[in-house]
């Protein structure tokens, strides 16, 4: 279950997104998943599988926090406790459950653990400790590893190339001239600072959001901008980049397409190089030639094969 990406905490959506009539469905490292919120308003998540047949619980309805299956009416809450089987009054409901996940409402984000025991809690965003920003999401699939998006995401020298028409113009003026890059570890990744020349280059900064996201800090003076990109492995070689905007200015509803627009433009001109990448996953630091500027993409690359492709889940604690 959640085949080399267990055991974590991932975004996984807006909690606007998530309501009380209506189950949303999601992929996640090959296993579906739905969310919904239950009677009381809080967000519950289930195994998108109905245990009777094996059909996608997200295909029926939820009512009053009680999901009921597509295929033959069972329903199910948000701890995956069976609530009725039709024409079976003494069935033994007990053991006819589905299969609950655990979440987090935090920060207007809903947060889900990829297993079953965490021993810890999502890492807060600084930027959303505040409470005059507005949040925009917007997702689209990419036919790549998400591993090969998530390592685009941290890497700065490809700006001025493959987006010499928008994000990386300000640096073009200097390919020439010697770049170092810096991963600085934090409680939460790694900040990824820049220098030309010993001087820092262009706008913004990144941060590393263990283990698929980075957050990319754009603020103009005396204003909050932000831009989240969480790679999330969907199926084999497939993932769903979700691209979330923090602001406290211009915070009207109607400016959202503006960016999305934006933010649409740029991921497109990404997506084209990195849907071209082979080997599709990245492959261990020795099987691809590399050099200083790479240190960022590297870095990663390592925290990648020792803390998220060789962690399990224990199966004894998965029942279906």
């Amino acid at each position: 279950m959640f085949e080399n990406f267990s055991r974590l905490w991932v975004i996984v959506a807006l909690a606007s997104e998530i309501r009380t009539d209506r189950l949303t469905p999601f992929v996640i490292a090959g296993e579906r998943v739905v969310l919904f919120r239950d009677a009381a308003g809080k967000v519950a998540a289930l195994v998108d599988r109905c245990p009777h047949r094996g059909v996608a619980l997200s295909l029926g309805n939820v009512r009053d926090g009680i999901v009921e299956c597509p295929f033959h009416g069972w329903r199910f809450d948000r701890d995956g406790r069976n609530c009725r089987v039709p024409w079976n009054p003494d069935a033994k409901s007990e053991r006819l459950g589905a299969q609950a996940l655990i979440v987090r409402e935090h920060q207007g984000l809903v947060w889900l653990y990829t297993g079953f025991d965490p021993d810890d809690e999502p890492v807060p965003i600084e930027a959303l400790r505040r409470n005059d920003v507005a949040l925009c999401a917007q997702s689209s699939v990419w036919d790549a590893h998400w591993t090969r998006v998530m390592e685009n995401m941290l890497d700065t020298p490809h700006l001025p190339f493959v987006h010499r028409a928008t994000i990386g113009r300000r640096l073009a003026p200097y390919v020439d001239r010697p770049m170092r890059m810096h991963w600085q570890s934090t409680p939460y990744g790694a900040d990824i600072t820049r220098e030309v020349d010993g001087e820092a280059a262009g706008s913004g900064r990144l941060a590393y959001r263990f283990p698929n996201a980075m957050e990319l800090v754009i603020d103009p003076p005396g204003r909050l901008f932000r831009l989240l990109a969480v790679c999330t492995p969907e199926l084999e070689g497939r993932t769903r980049l979700t691209l979330i905007t923090v602001r406290n200015f211009a915070k009207t509803r109607l400016l959202d397409p503006v960016f999305r627009r934006m933010n649409a433009r740029i991921a497109a001109e990404d997506r084209r190089i990195v849907e071209s990448s082979v080997p599709r996953e990245v492959p261990p630091a020795s099987r691809e030639v590399s050099v200083a500027t790479d240190r960022p993409t590297l870095a990663f690359r390592k925290i990648y094969f020792d803390r998220i492709r060789g962690a399990r889940e224990d199966p004894q604690e998965y029942r279906r």
